[in-house]
């Protein structure tokens, strides 16, 4: 029956022949498992439109295809300013999507943000609570094997508030948690930059610089879940401290645009808004403006050192840059790339994400799918859909 169910996962429409070629079993043997599969609500028998009546000979084909609204899923991104929550079908779909920002509240209303977006994601797709069938999420923050956040670190501390028991007693899902470089090194893989990679590193570098590791085609979380956490970057020389991209170019920016700095379109820009945003160092310096281009020469530097460390300690072939930035990060590839080689022996290819911020949740995804096939076979889902047949079309 698993060799069944993956083969219709994999594809659209296909006939009993099809799924023999593909499985190896009997025809007898097929039809009894698509019979099967039809009653747990993972397979449907779709009608095609017959030929010509003299072309065709014997009984018609059946075809069958994969139930993939027969439930749902819920990805969800915690990081430190704001959350998003992801609803998607079974074949990862999104359907339904909402983020909601995190005033300086305590860790009880945080839940009730949290709260708030899984609610408006769920209205969004026009999906009821009990037809999802599992949820993944992902924190800022290290997550070992047995889904304990580490508080090693105060920063930690911020997403070690129940968010796991808070939305299984609310809605009775299994949850999944994990660190969010990781569930970004699994989006990547699965739509990502990194289709086929066996050994990579997927930087999150908006804010905070996080990796996510993967080795020979298995993800690295070391004993507490710490793998790919740099925090001691300040050890590195030319480094100094985790900050992201985002957050090194409003610094540097801030500095270059003070009152008695020269005229510049940097500065200009940050005279028309007020503020001084990553963005507008990107757009200056593609502009022309010297002063920006001098900033991200330095941003690539120090990118360039903290890959060169991650090629030289893990040797992947690919590091992806992801997260907010990658759109704008891709200005930085080709002084990292001409840079790599004085920092590391081994220098992986660099890419951009084309995932932008959705990359944690869509990892997030990915993940509460995953749940969902290792358990499929145990799942009812004729029950909930025949309960609430508005949330499955």
């Amino acid at each position: 029956m698993e060799a069944v169910l993956a083969v219709l996962r994999s594809v659209g429409t296909v006939t009993v022949t099809e799924l023999m070629e593909a499985t190896g079993l009997t025809r007898t043997t097929v039809i009894t498992v698509c019979d099967e599969l039809m009653d747990k609500g993972w397979a449907q028998e779709v009608d095609l439109p017959r030929g010509p009546a003299t072309a065709q000979v014997g009984r018609p084909a059946r075809h069958f295809r994969f139930h993939d609204r027969a439930g749902f899923v819920l990805g969800l991104d915690v990081g430190e300013v704001k959350t998003t929550a992801v609803v998607a079908d079974l074949r990862g779909r999104v359907l339904g999507r909402s983020t909601r920002s995190f005033p300086d509240l305590e860790s009880g209303g945080r839940l009730d943000v949290i709260d708030a977006a899984v609610q408006a994601a769920l209205q969004a797709a026009a999906v009821v609570p009990t037809t999802v069938l599992a949820a993944a999420v992902g924190v800022a923050a290290p997550v070992d094997r047995t889904g304990r956040i580490s508080r090693a670190q105060h920063f930690w501390e911020a997403f070690d508030i129940g968010i796991e028991a808070r939305l299984g007693e609310r809605f009775g899902w299994p949850v999944t948690l994990a660190n969010d470089a990781n569930l970004a090194a699994l989006a990547e893989r699965w739509q990502g930059a990194a289709a086929g990679v066996e050994d990579l590193a997927v930087m999150l570098a908006g804010e905070r610089i996080g990796f996510g590791l993967v080795e020979s085609g298995r993800p690295l979380h070391g004993r507490h879940g710490g793998a790919g956490e740099i925090g001691s970057l300040e050890l590195v020389r030319g480094v100094g401290g985790p900050e992201g991209i985002a957050r090194l170019c409003r610094t540097w920016a801030n500095e270059a645009v003070r009152d008695d700095a020269p005229a510049t379109t940097l500065r200009e820009l940050a005279q028309q808004t007020g503020t001084v945003e990553a963005e507008m160092v990107f757009h200056a310096a593609a502009d022309g403006d010297a002063v920006a281009a001098q900033i991200l020469e330095r941003v690539a530097d120090r990118m360039a050192r903290v890959i060169g460390l991650t090629g030289t300690m893990f040797d992947p072939e690919l590091v992806v840059i992801a997260g907010a930035v990658a759109a704008s990060a891709a200005a930085l590839l080709a002084d990292i790339e001409r840079l790599l080689p004085r920092f590391t022996t081994t220098p992986p290819r660099v890419a951009v994400s084309p995932l932008g911020e959705a990359v944690v949740s869509i990892g997030a995804v990915r993940l509460a799918l995953d749940h969902v096939e290792q358990h499929a076979l145990d799942l009812d889902l004729v029950t909930a859909t025949r309960q609430h047949p508005a949330g499955v079309s």
